[in-house]
């Protein structure tokens, strides 16, 4: 089944059904390797996958569940072994939609629930953006208009009472920070955490992803590199549209949200990065935002969008 959730689109099955996640695996063309999500509806069907659950565990839990928490605990052994990829541990969310929420109680089992996406592509967020793409294998698809949030969910885990931030999400380090008292933003890729080990947000377009503190140095690079293609196109804040508008040299500008306005940003990020994939530039040059907050998350998208192709241009 495809179906939304407040973060994006995800094709789900039962999970704790072996046979039924590897046809998840099969259908995205998921490497084993990568471990997926159980969603719950409710603590008891947490409780029912993971053990040893800390006292800060659980009140990160109580905070941000429901909501865009995944947060990676000890398995029971009722949990398959493809859904962890052969780990001691599983990624446990409960999601704050409705629609999802709804599903997980009626199947009475988590459910596992990677993105909606062939790995390797875009996370969906409108269904009609990756619906076809797994049309000959859904039993069925609901419908939920724009993903509410529009990124994956944030990723914690645990270690010696401290949370560690696996994978940025909408839930930022200052929001963990103030249940825990301390946070650390993990830089290195680590194989428990949903996608973090592998090739993901592939546009298969040559893309840059260019920022700087200083506004105009950022759109001056930009207008510069610009001019050594012949098709080349801009993703930027609304406010900085109106710069690459006149240059002859960029052939299409889209402007995603207001820089002051992040949240819209990560709603409106990954269908719009399709968008300007489908204009088939010769380069795709990316704005990129400040690293705090949610700015966090959407760097750590746009860098593997850009496959690390980033210029970052001092105030000096």
């Amino acid at each position: 089944m495809l179906f939304p959730t407040e973060t994006v689109y995800g094709i789900g099955t039962n999970g704790l059904d072996e046979k039924a996640v590897e046809k998840i695996y099969h259908i995205k063309k998921r490497d084993r390797k990568n471990p997926t999500n159980l969603l719950v509806s409710n603590m008891a069907m947490v409780e029912a996958i993971a053990q040893d659950i800390s006292p800060i565990e659980y009140k990160l839990m109580e905070v941000f569940f429901p909501g865009p928490f995944t947060l990676i605990l000890k398995r029971k052994k009722i949990v398959p072994n493809i859904v962890t990829a052969n780990s001691d541990l599983v990624g446990v969310r409960m999601p704050d939609s409705s629609i999802a929420q709804k599903l997980v109680e009626l199947a009475g089992v988590p459910i596992a629930a990677p993105s909606a996406n062939i790995s390797g592509k875009l996370s969906g967020t409108v269904l009609s953006n990756v619906i076809d793409e797994f049309a000959d294998y859904l039993d069925f698809a609901i419908n939920d208009g724009e993903s509410k949030i529009g990124i994956e969910s944030t990723v914690v885990r645990v270690i010696d009472n401290v949370p560690h931030i696996l994978r940025p999400g909408f839930i930022t380090p200052e929001q963990i920070k103030k249940i825990a008292g301390k946070v650390i933003l993990e830089e290195n890729k680590n194989s428990i955490s949903p996608s973090s080990n592998m090739k993901h947000y592939q546009l298969h377009v040559k893309s840059t992803l260019v920022y700087s503190q200083n506004n105009q140095k950022m759109v001056d690079t930009i207008i510069d590199i610009s001019k050594n293609h012949t098709h080349c196109v801009v993703l930027c804040c609304t406010e900085n549209a109106k710069f690459y508008r006149t240059e002859k040299s960029i052939k299409n500008v889209i402007s995603i949200a207001s820089k002051t306005n992040l949240e819209e940003y990560t709603k409106k990020l990954f269908s719009y990065l399709q968008k300007a994939s489908s204009l088939s530039p010769d380069m795709l040059l990316i704005e990129g935002v400040k690293k705090e907050g949610l700015g966090i998350a959407i760097m750590n998208r746009l860098l593997q969008v850009c496959n690390d192709n980033f210029i970052e241009i001092p105030i000096l």
